[in-house]
């Protein structure tokens, strides 16, 4: 890749990135300062929507027809740690999703009724900040420190709001697999800085301009990509990398945690911004293999799902089954399929934080979500069951939710790459996850045996849930601006990839 298909498009006039990264680090130091829970809250409802704010104004002055890197950002620090920032449609649109919901999990939190509010506000602005970092750096080796202090985050409240007495064993095996996956990426990381050192003339560097600009030895290539794309499959989840996730859902926090980890797709993004830009050989190389691994995930996962008794481990299958499909879109090689892989990971993430959202009221109820113990729930909270119905359409892909143009997009790459076989089983374990998820929503929901006793929800539950429902339907009915803003962000992989894809 030449430096002209990863450029600077533009200089930023104000440190607009910045300020999305400081917003949330003076929030959760303020939020830290006061006792009162309803000052708390009001201060976190300020700044999360100030932020929300910020991230609007970066998208209404970004510039979707232009190619490249916009509103840099730099500032040398000690050796290769220099701070690069800077962003595309793909970065805006990440960090857009990254910004509403944590407006929706500051209101969700009330609602919740959990204690030690200052502390689990704090932490959620803390994840916040490196979010917006790890969707704003340009640099590799930050990338990897970022998502390591962002780990340690959600992995405390993976363990400090924790509902079941498995904790400990759900935040262990939490801790082995992210443990694995960021030394994986570290070496990959180091490895690549190596190889510019050795082919540059002495100079240590990470940043991706400039790792972009030397081609990686052969002999180490196919090292580097699977320590990468190991450590990013890890967070996906990919199967078969998948291990942590279900007892995680299952012993960890309901809601708050998994939304970071599986409503934000920053695996997907870090595949998309350093491994297909800079390891072109090995990604051509393996590809293939990386889509077989995929198709066996989603029947694997699928399968899996149905056979759960337990809603929070359904839902789990349920990621892991559809983020095969969105691998496949992916490794799909061509314009529709880095487009429709983006577009996919950003309405997956609403959906699946509308279920772990619905799926948490309804435990907040119940004090159980084994489907066995569950039944007759819509009679009494009847919204909280639309939402959960049309999330779980959108999971699958169906006309008028979020995810209809963007399965649509990844199908179609995926034809035009690898033909009607793979295609035809993507479209298959689509319909599986589809009936899995509805199987979901009878038994929970309309199921004739009734669960007892129901709280109706409350004026915030009501609240939560409308801006869910509006936001997934908003979503569905207006994809194109979405479109338009990622579609130039692509430019530079067209280029690597558009004979292997076709486009």
């Amino acid at each position: 890749m030449t430096i002209t298909e990863i450029s600077w498009g533009a200089q930023a006039d104000l440190p607009i990135l910045a300020i999305l990264q400081l917003i949330p680090l003076v929030a959760m130091i303020t939020v830290l300062l006061f006792r009162s829970g309803r000052a708390v809250f009001q201060i976190s409802l300020v700044a999360a929507i100030l932020e929300l704010l910020v991230a609007v104004e970066l998208y209404r002055h970004f510039d979707p027809a232009q190619p490249g890197l916009h509103f840099a950002e730099q500032l040398r620090l000690f050796g290769p740690l220099a701070y690069h920032a800077a962003v595309d449609g793909m970065s805006i649109i990440f960090i857009l999703l990254a910004a509403l919901l944590t407006v929706l999990m500051v209101l969700y939190t009330p609602v919740r009724g959990l204690a030690d509010l200052p502390r689990l506000m704090a932490v959620i602005f803390g994840i916040e900040a490196t979010v917006m970092s790890l969707f704003t750096t340009v640099d590799l080796l930050w990338f990897v420190l970022l998502s390591t202090v962002q780990l340690i985050l959600v992995g405390y409240m993976v363990w400090r709001w924790a509902t079941s007495p498995e904790k400990d064993m759900a935040f262990t095996r939490f801790l082995q697999f992210m443990g694995t996956g960021l030394l994986l990426l570290f070496i990959g990381t180091v490895m690549l800085g190596w190889n510019h050192h050795d082919i540059a003339g002495g100079r240590w560097t990470f940043d991706l301009l400039e790792l972009a600009q030397v081609k990686v030895k052969p002999e180490i290539a196919s090292v580097v990509f699977f320590m990468l794309f190991y450590g990013f499959a890890v967070r996906t989840p990919l199967f078969p990398f998948h291990g942590w996730l279900p007892l995680v859902a299952e012993h960890g926090s309901v809601s708050l945690a998994p939304v970071f980890l599986l409503g934000l797709k920053t695996g997907i993004y870090a595949m998309l911004r350093f491994i297909f830009p800079l390891l072109h050989d090995a990604v051509m190389e393996w590809h293939v293999y990386v889509i077989a691994f995929a198709v066996a995930g989603i029947f694997y996962a699928a399968l899996l799902a149905m056979m759960q008794n337990n809603l929070r481990r359904l839902l789990a299958f349920a990621v892991v089954s559809h983020t095969s499909i969105l691998v496949i879109g992916l490794f799909s090689l061509n314009h529709l399929a880095f487009q429709g892989s983006v577009l996919l990971s950003v309405n997956f993430g609403l959906a699946i934080t509308a279920l772990l959202f619905m799926v948490g009221l309804v435990y907040r109820r119940t004090n159980t979500l084994l489907l066995s113990r569950l039944g007759g729930l819509f009679d009494r909270i009847s919204l909280l069951g639309i939402v959960f119905f049309v999330a779980g359409l959108s999971i699958v892909g169906m006309p008028g939710t979020p995810g209809f143009d963007s399965v649509h997009l990844v199908m179609e790459a995926a034809m035009e790459r690898f033909g009607a076989l793979i295609t035809i089983a993507a479209a298959l374990g689509n319909v599986v996850a589809a009936g899995f998820l509805l199987w979901a929503f009878q038994r929970a929901f309309l199921s004739q045996q009734p669960y007892g006793t129901i709280e109706k929800a409350s004026g915030l539950e009501k609240l939560v849930a409308m801006l869910m429902l509006l936001t997934l339907l908003v979503a569905g009915f207006e994809s194109e601006p979405l479109m338009i803003l990622v579609d130039k962000s692509f430019v530079g992989l067209d280029a690597l990839y558009g004979s292997a894809g076709g486009h």
